[in-house]
């Protein structure tokens, strides 16, 4: 079994004073962005670090409540926060490291199991995966 999914992206003049679209397959999301949502101070437009934070989060969050109940546990609800960090090294820009911070509720688990679960979830989530080349922090806690 596979899946595609695909994305669009627009841009039009240059990469300071230019602006993009953004467009996802699915139609759940058609937006602007534009360098100083990148860079700036500019809230209302998205980057494509920030996407990668909500794919990550959400695959992370998916992939943790699957292993979760492959170990035979069901949990309650889990809240899963990505920071995608973006800095400039030498002539260009580099995302050295993502810090993923996931709560849990989760009825029967113990807390060393639970980091084991989450650990092994933060190696073997596609995302992850994809993103491998960023160091990827794990804060993993019940409540």
């Amino acid at each position: 079994m596979h899946f595609t999914r695909k994305a669009e992206a627009d841009w039009n003049g240059g990469i300071i004073d230019g602006k993009g679209d953004l467009k996802l397959e699915s139609g759940a999301y058609n937006g602007a962005y534009s360098f100083q949502s990148r860079f700036g101070d500019d809230t209302k437009a998205t980057n494509p670090e920030e996407l990668i934070a909500a794919a990550h989060a959400g695959c992370y969050t998916m992939a943790l409540s699957g292993n979760l109940g492959k170990a035979g546990y069901n949990p309650t609800n889990i809240h899963t926060t990505a920071k995608v960090k973006i800095e400039k090294q030498g002539d260009g820009f580099v995302i050295p490291n993502i810090d993923l911070v996931t709560e849990a509720e989760v009825d029967g688990i113990e807390g060393e199991e639970f980091q084991k679960i989450a650990e092994e979830t933060k190696k073997t989530c596609p995302v992850s995966q994809v993103l491998a080349g960023a160091e990827i922090s794990l804060k993993a806690s019940l409540v």
